[in-house]
């Protein structure tokens, strides 16, 4: 990007971040429920200090920001837990919001004058990116705060919410394989664990032309699939009896919280907050499996990662999940999708120069990749070989399930 794109494009996601926040009160943006789910007030000022700590050049707006809003760059300095986020009753919601602004005009300012180099332009471009995947996070975690208190409140009340029909039924679309190439080209913007683009061997496979609906997931769950041993992963097996789950996050009895408040389960949704182990045995009790992330990126050929159901569109909760035909549907946006891979290094895979080395590389342990972004997520954010990754036992994000199969 010049300048001219760069200061548009800043000024665009810096609003879009406030705009996330201001139906909230200052309560709902201090309060920390889970150690995975940051305070709104939080993401505003890390995401702000990310702009200060790798772009910028000069004294800090406050010595003590380094500490409270650095998130896990050891080497920027000692930090606060991540748990204790919400423990911030200070600084005060006004001075993160005076932070952001103090920022934004040095950061503007710089731009105008053509005081950045291309390396901290470079920099600015990744912390634009960065600050879209707070955007979704600040969603996460919002639903998570406001969907698990008692009076369950309602986030905005005029959220889209257009009738649905009933789900399609499954169809498949079959895929030769090969050897096909996987990750994000040299040119264009991409994250570092997006590249190198490297060949890979996939066999001949099927995708199912949609994600699950909540209709297959209650047909589970009739079924018996929560007391199935033989449907689970041990872990999986261990984490259902740990936490008690007998049903995806969010749903009781008959009815689910959303962001527009409580309301009846949709049998035509896509179904979404399943974690890992959950979207692995599902699969196995619908005869499928989970696609690798290689399956799901050579699937996606030809399709426009700006169409879908995308956190622009102001639902908020995924769509019906159909499929007129043999096409693949829903590819981008409503859920991301888990995939059978772990998250793992490409062959030649080279972490960015830095503090910054530390983006993605040190999580590559543990997690596993999903694919194609959510309802939560900015349009233009994601692309074919975007990799998402949580922890198999995550259910707080807005995830969801496709089936894969070998042909």
């Amino acid at each position: 990007m010049d300048a001219t794109e760069l200061t548009s494009t800043y000024r665009r996601v810096r609003a879009r971040t406030l705009a996330l926040c201001a139906p909230l009160t200052a309560e709902d943006q201090v309060i920390q429920p889970m150690p995975d789910a940051s305070p709104a007030k939080w993401h505003l000022a890390h995401t702000t200090w990310f702009f200060e700590a790798f772009v910028l050049a000069g004294a800090p707006f406050d010595p003590d920001f380094d500490r409270l809003f650095n998130s896990y760059y050891e080497a920027v300095g000692p930090r606060i837990a991540r748990a204790s986020r919400g423990l911030l009753s200070r600084p005060s919601l006004e001075r993160v919001h005076a932070y952001r602004a103090a920022i934004d005009q040095l950061v503007e300012r710089a731009l105008a004058d053509g005081a950045l180099a291309p390396a901290a332009c470079a920099r600015l471009e990744l912390g634009l990116h960065h600050e879209q995947q707070h955007q979704e996070l600040i969603l996460t975690d919002l639903k998570y705060t406001l969907g698990t208190q008692p009076l369950a409140p309602v986030y905005r009340a005029d959220l889209d919410r257009p009738t649905l029909a009933a789900p399609t039924s499954l169809r498949w679309r079959r895929f030769d394989g090969g050897i096909v190439p996987i990750g994000a080209p040299r040119d264009g913007f991409a994250f570092d664990n997006e590249r190198p683009r490297h060949d890979v061997i996939v066999r001949p496979f099927e995708l199912a032309t949609r994600p699950i609906s909540n209709a297959e997931v209650r047909g589970f769950i009739a079924d018996g699939g929560y007391d199935d041993h033989r449907l689970w992963l041990s872990d999986g097996w261990s984490t259902l009896h740990r936490d008690g789950w007998r049903a995806p996050l969010y749903w009781a009895g008959e009815r689910t919280y959303e962001l527009a408040g409580t309301r009846a389960i949709d049998p035509a949704e896509t179904a979404c907050h399943l974690s890992y182990y959950e979207a692995d045995a599902i699969a196995r009790w619908l005869g499928g499996r989970l696609p690798t992330e290689s399956e799901w990126e050579h699937a996606t050929a030809g399709a426009a990662p700006t169409e879908g159901n995308f956190a622009d569109d102001d639902r908020l909760h995924p769509g019906a999940a159909s499929a007129d035909d043999d096409q693949l549907a829903q590819l981008y946006g409503d859920v991301w999708e888990w995939t059978a891979s772990s998250y793992a290094p490409y062959p030649g895979f080279r972490p960015l120069d830095g503090a910054l080395g530390e983006y993605n590389g040190k999580f590559m342990s543990g997690q596993q990749v999903l694919r194609g972004g959510s309802c939560f997520t900015p349009r233009g954010h994601v692309r074919a070989a975007y990799r998402n990754f949580f922890p198999p036992a995550a259910r707080w994000q807005m995830s969801g399930v496709r089936l894969a199969r070998d042909a």
